[in-house]
């Protein structure tokens, strides 16, 4: 994982390194099967939610609670993952996440494009309120062109 350390002050650098931590204490968990690190980390009072395996936007905790409890919680094993190219935008009380999260776990080789908004909590806690999973074709590396 490389952060590009130009971009913050002292405190961004902080927090962003604070922030990314979190996300991949919850994505460890997550690829043992174990989905408690996102249901902790996401916002229980206003949350949303894209997944690559949905066609419609998840809107409360409760529907991505049933999602996660129901359709993934015990359900995965991933050896192995890398955190790709983080950075963290900064707004007032809010901060944007994204990354890119390649695994090669043959024969399912997948990659995504990660988004989590991150809003401060009127107690100082950090948490997602909304989180989106865009799948790409690890065959199509190249940067888009216009």
């Amino acid at each position: 994982m490389r952060l590009n350390e130009k971009l913050y002050t002292s405190e961004e650098l902080i927090l962003a390194k604070k922030l990314i931590q979190i996300e991949i204490d919850a994505l460890n968990r997550f690829y043992k099967g174990d989905t408690s690190g996102y249901r902790n980390l996401w916002s229980k009072e206003n949350f949303s939610y894209y997944d690559a395996n949905t066609s419609e936007r998840i809107d409360t905790y409760e529907e991505i609670y049933d999602f996660l409890m129901n359709r993934v919680e015990g359900k995965v094993n991933v050896e192995s993952y890398e955190f790709l190219s983080p950075r963290v935008q900064f707004g007032k009380d809010m901060a944007v996440l994204t990354y890119h999260l390649p695994y090669d776990d043959k024969p399912n080789s997948l990659h995504y494009n990660v988004i989590e908004i991150f809003q401060k909590t009127k107690k100082d806690k950090w948490e997602v309120i909304h989180s989106t999973w865009t799948p790409l074709d690890p065959s199509k590396k190249d940067k888009i062109t216009i």
